[in-house]
């Protein structure tokens, strides 16, 4: 039995206004929440054109498709999302000439969007965790649409047929999880590593503090609750219409100060010539279906939010200092001392203003993590 879809009601409309404004083609993404249960899609989001597009239109065959554009912008939307959205598939409508290769195109942007997706990932999915994609085509002049999925953990997957039902006020009573966590890494860059791959070993830092995410204790309103339990049992139900009523959780982290006596030490004693220190408050929230949760799904997105928040803003901080850099630039970094005078300072380059991150990345990083995106503000998507 294949997955069902169950879909906001608004982007029937918004699909079948792309297909009679754009032609011969047009593709883009799925946004929306897996369940083992359900599947739940929210938001529908075209795939930008690009500047040569716009003056010369789009190509006429399927075969044109340029897979790297769109996978970045899938990158690009990914960062945007708040805890428990993500991009669950692609869609293309086409004209019935384009309609044989369309889901070979599909097939091909699935796994693709997904490689990238998982490739920026610092967290590892559940064993038990719904590894199906959709693949939506739509013929522009009949209408027909047609759903299938993909399993991406599986590179020979073939299609499954899917159903593709509408729900009007699909995600407007969700659960809303709110949590704040203050960050505090410190990230020594070894004498032995003499142009100091910034993002390598930020990665790596970032890496441990996951694992430390991930071991954390989650106290939900004040609660520790049992991971099989549903995230609303002991709660009373709100009275009257709640359809456009959003519940909020308020949410505490707990993490570990030390390892248990059980794990044996690997410290170890190393030169290095510099640091970087990642400081800030990462204010996350995670979006949960309301098909009774449990409580290790609404954890688990919340988790996922806070790593992928801290990630997606340092990667955003090292993309800005190669497009303003140049990804072949050698950076030095100068060791930051106490006893550096006006005068020095003012002749340190810009680059290595930047990279001493000791004094000015903490606050870089804090600013950026402040960044709080809302589910229902999705103007970047709309045309």
């Amino acid at each position: 039995m294949g997955r069902t879809y169950f879909v906001e009601e608004a982007i029937g409309q918004y699909l079948s206004d792309l297909s009679t404004k754009v032609k011969p083609y047009v593709t883009g993404l799925l946004i929306g929440q897996s369940s083992p249960q359900r599947d739940y899609v929210i938001r529908a989001v075209r795939t930008p054109p690009k500047e040569e597009q716009k003056e010369e239109g789009i190509p006429s065959k399927l075969a044109s498709i340029d897979e790297e554009w769109i996978t970045t912008h899938a990158s690009q939307v990914s960062r945007m999302l708040p805890g428990g959205l993500v991009v669950l598939g692609v869609f293309i409508i086409a004209t019935p000439e384009l309609s044989k290769d369309s889901q070979n195109a599909l097939r091909k942007l699935i796994f693709s969007v997904e490689k990238s997706l998982t490739k920026r990932r610092l967290w590892k999915p559940a064993e038990e965790e719904v590894s199906d994609r959709a693949a939506l085509q739509i013929c522009s002049a009949t209408k027909k649409v047609v759903c299938r999925t993909y399993d991406v953990q599986d590179p020979r997957s073939s299609a499954k047929p899917a159903d593709w039902k509408y729900q009007s006020a699909l995600s407007a009573s969700w659960l809303a999880l709110d949590c704040t966590v203050n960050v505090n890494i410190h990230i020594p860059l070894l004498a032995t590593s003499p142009n100091h791959d910034l993002e390598k070993n930020t990665k790596n830092g970032l890496n441990r503090w996951s694992k430390q995410i991930e071991d954390s204790v989650f106290l939900i309103n004040g609660q520790i609750k049992d991971d099989d339990t549903e995230l609303l049992e002991g709660q009373k139900k709100l009275r009257g219409n709640t359809q456009s009523s959003t519940q909020f959780s308020d949410v505490k982290v707990l993490t570990q100060l030390s390892q248990g006596s059980s794990h044996r030490s690997t410290a170890t004693v190393q030169v290095c010539s510099g640091s970087i220190n990642l400081k800030g408050a990462v204010k996350c929230r995670a979006y949960i279906h309301n098909n009774k949760p449990k409580v290790k799904e609404a954890i688990q997105a919340l988790k996922r939010d806070i790593i992928n928040t801290l990630s997606d803003r340092c990667e955003i901080l090292f993309e800005d200092m190669i497009i303003n850099e140049g990804p072949h630039k050698k950076i030095d970094i100068c060791p930051i001392t106490d006893n550096v005078d006006d005068t020095q300072q003012k002749q340190v380059t810009k680059a290595t203003l930047l990279l001493k991150l000791q004094q000015n990345m903490g606050v870089v990083i804090a600013a950026a993590v402040a960044v709080f995106a809302s589910i229902f503000s999705f103007n970047y998507f709309s045309d």
